[in-house]
């Protein structure tokens, strides 16, 4: 049964949940909780970032120290499905914004705020591709997310990466 703390959409969908025997609403504090999520077998949550580090920290709430958006549920679904049986927790985002920036960068922006650490974190995914980075090494990690970084950024962040090390 769909189970969900908000709505937003069209009419349409709001005569489609009204008094749907289907559709369960509840508050934050349930559905949201760890122990409710992880109930779930093969539970995915796929979750979105501004920016994420050669290390795998993620940003999801602020621009440097400008506050962007909240930080919702991220980090209760991305631990409720690490702890699922069979779960997946997943990163999304476009390796560039709009303007070209690029969003797989070696550090994330001075006073950007760590919304999921690097400890939590198992895949992250753009349109190239997928960085599988659980139990792996921060060399491991920055060589993966390079990989699915923008191909106009990948040589400036492998030479970041060197000087990292």
């Amino acid at each position: 049964m769909p189970l969900a703390t908000f709505l937003m959409g069209t009419k349409r969908l709001y005569d489609y949940v009204d008094d749907n025997p289907f559709i369960e609403m509840r508050g934050a504090d349930y559905v949201n909780d760890i122990v409710n999520i992880r109930k779930n077998p093969k539970m995915v949550a796929i979750n979105s970032a501004i920016e994420v580090d050669l290390t795998g920290q993620v940003c999801a709430d602020s621009i440097g120290s400008r506050m962007y958006s909240g930080v919702g549920g991220q980090m209760d679904f991305i631990r409720g499905a690490s702890l699922s049986e069979g779960g997946k927790a997943i990163i999304a985002l476009p390796s560039t914004t709009k303007k070209g920036i690029n969003r797989i960068v070696p550090f994330l922006k001075q006073g950007a705020g760590v919304v999921t650490t690097r400890a939590h974190v198992h895949y992250i995914v753009t349109e190239y591709g997928v960085a599988n980075l659980y139990g792996k090494t921060l060399k491991q990690r920055a060589k993966a997310l390079i990989n699915i970084a923008h191909p106009n950024y990948r040589e400036q962040l492998e030479k970041d990466c060197f000087r990292l090390q």
